[in-house]
This record gives structure tokens, sequence and C-alpha cells, in this order.
């Protein structure tokens, strides 16, 4: 694996309605929390929100491809969600590495993200696994 403990990379996304939308055609998840305003309006969240698997696939397109890069996948992960995503928010994703495993091409990371205001809206960890052409 050619990472290094500490090392850091990050990825930025804005999630729209289509980003919404497009999520909810392949999942199937179409919570009225993501598209009906009227019954938001009355949760505590106030307005449109995105799936949580969006904010989890920016990560996902974080360790894939850009660290450690392609061919690499999660092995296991734990999130925490402090606050939610909005349609319109932009948030980044950073990753850390905190350890590599000596014998195996895995490594732990930690990730943190934010919304345009700063607001950590997910927390977490991970372990990836990056698979190796057999020869």
């Amino acid at each position: 694996m050619d990472i290094q403990v500490g090392q850091k990379a990050q990825r930025t996304m804005t999630v729209t309605q289509e980003t919404v939308a497009a999520y909810a055609a392949i999942t199937g998840d179409y919570n009225p929390l993501h598209f009906d305003m009227e019954f938001t309006s009355k949760t505590r969240f106030e307005r449109l929100m995105a799936q949580g698997g969006i904010t989890t696939g920016l990560l996902h397109a974080l360790v894939a491809m850009d660290m450690p890069g392609p061919g690499t996948v999660f092995a296991s992960q734990y999130w925490t969600f402090p606050k939610p995503v909005y349609i319109g928010d932009t948030i980044q994703a950073e990753a850390t590495v905190t350890s590599i495993h000596r014998r195996l091409p895995m490594a732990d990371l930690e990730f943190r993200l934010v919304n345009q205001d700063g607001d950590e809206v997910l927390t977490g960890e991970a372990t990836i696994y990056q698979a190796t052409p057999l020869t």
C-alpha cells in the first residue's frame, strides 16, 4: 500500500435535487424527508435533506479514486451523522490514515465531513482493503 500514517486526502461535492433524485432512482430511497417539503417542514429538519448514502458515497469515491485509489474497498466502517446534509449544501470530506496493517494491503482511516459553514455532518472510521491484480 503506497500510503503513510498521517496522510490526508479531500474530496468535495455540492448536493443538488438531481443528486438526491438519482440516488433514489438507484436505491429506492424515496423517504419524504428528501422529497416532500410539506412533510419535512413539520419535522426538526425543517427543509429537504440528502440521503445519508450520498454523504457516505463521497467517502467511497475518495477512497476508491484518491487515497489509496483504484482497487480499494471498505472492509468495515462506522459513521455518525451529527447534522443533516441539506439540498444545496457543499460538503467536504477529509480522510486521514491512522494505521497501516503490516501483512495485508489494509489500512485504517478516520473521516470528517463538513458543510460549507464548517459544521460536521459526518464523522467516522473505516478499515480499507486495496485489491491487487492476481498474477
